[in-house]
């Protein structure tokens, strides 16, 4: 007879062990002079001091989220003080599903190029990818069909344009991950101008989303994955930062165990993917998009939505575009993934249609 282990229904207390990562005033001090190394500098020394001492201050005293409004009615805690930055985030996601759950509006595909190339930063040229989100670009509005492009290239070619690591709260327990994310920004760390706020809202106003992206060392690229991590709190996540005081640990793992129904707030969604490689590793990242796309409950368009392919295989770097030019199979292919996720949203007027999107889950995480 099969046993079950029973959930215990006390909290445990959270695990502790880690050194330290607080420096003392002279580190804090060098690390962050030392953004500010332009000669531009040399002539404002004087107020450098004076910002760098009030730097100081806000991480000495861990001021994360200096500006703060009260919960008020429809929080656990209404007294509750949360930062200003959060509540903005929140509005713009409620006001995201809202425009989704409309009924007066064209369907809507977002076109995430994972590639982080660019010709505006060091590699001096644009990516693969960014010209494949084109050519399905092309197809969906072709179809009436409206499209936003999220391009993660920008995290390394446009000022302030920062996906900051997840900090893997849910791991402690589902309740300490906010949706949208409060662990940025934290202004005491310096971890500002976090772009998610921003990234949140555009899946959510997407009827389907299509991902083109190249295998980086047998993985996605560094920004397509850091926003995969960011994008937990989507799956789960908990909408009443109040409810666990914050980021109080130990409050969380009792909300957890007292009973969590784990909001999937992207289910019914459509996906496409496309990911392209030049020696190995193709199928095996394609794969790995799609598990994570369809555990966030969202449903691949069809068989030919979803395509992995080499690029010049074994061919010298200098001549990738040059070889995705005399691709037109490829090129063939692309276009293909795009006009079968254009045949599946114009199927797809009701969302409960997505098979299987009303059953209940046995168990969630």
């Amino acid at each position: 007879m099969q046993q079950t282990v029973p959930t215990p229904t006390t909290a445990p207390a959270p695990r502790k062990g880690m050194p330290s990562p607080r420096l003392c005033e002279t580190e804090f001090k060098s690390r962050f002079r030392a953004q500010f190394i332009d000669p531009n500098f040399d002539s404002l020394q004087q107020a450098l001091d004076d910002i760098t001492q009030a730097a100081w201050d806000a991480y000495e005293h861990e001021r994360k989220a200096p500006r703060t409004v009260k919960a008020g009615a429809g929080y656990a805690d209404p007294d509750y003080d949360l930062a200003e930055d959060w509540v903005k985030a929140k509005a713009a996601t409620d006001r995201a599903q809202a425009d989704y759950e409309s009924s007066d509006r064209p369907q809507r595909v977002l076109l995430v190029n994972g590639s982080s190339r660019s010709e505006h930063t060091c590699p001096g040229e644009m990516s693969k990818s960014f010209r494949m989100i084109e050519l399905a670009q092309i197809e969906l509005e072709a179809a009436g069909i409206e499209t936003e492009v999220l391009d993660l290239s920008r995290t390394v070619s446009e000022y302030g344009r920062n996906i900051h690591p997840c900090k893997a709260c849910f791991s402690t327990a589902a309740p300490l991950c906010h949706f949208p994310c409060s662990c940025y920004p934290n202004y005491s760390l310096g971890q500002s101008q976090d772009w998610m706020n921003e990234i949140y809202p555009m899946w959510l106003r997407a009827d389907a989303v299509l991902i083109v992206s190249p295998v980086n060392w047998y993985q996605v690229s560094s920004p397509l994955k850091a926003m995969m991590d960011r994008m937990v709190c989507f799956d789960g996540g908990n909408p009443d930062p109040s409810l666990t005081q914050g980021k109080k640990a130990d409050i969380a793992k009792q909300v957890e165990l007292d009973g969590w129904d784990y909001p999937r707030r992207l289910k019914g969604r459509l996906f496409a993917v496309i990911v392209h490689g030049d020696v190995e590793g193709t199928k095996d990242v394609r794969r790995s998009i799609s598990d994570w796309l369809k555990f966030m409950d969202m449903a691949p368009a069809g068989p030919k939505a979803e395509l992995d392919r080499y690029i010049g295989y074994w061919e010298p770097y200098a001549t990738n575009h040059e070889a995705l030019d005399k691709d037109l199979p490829m090129q063939g292919e692309v276009r293909n993934v795009a006009r079968t996720l254009r045949d599946a949203l114009l199927a797809h007027h009701d969302r409960k249609a997505v098979p299987g999107s009303e059953l209940v889950q046995p168990r969630n995480k």
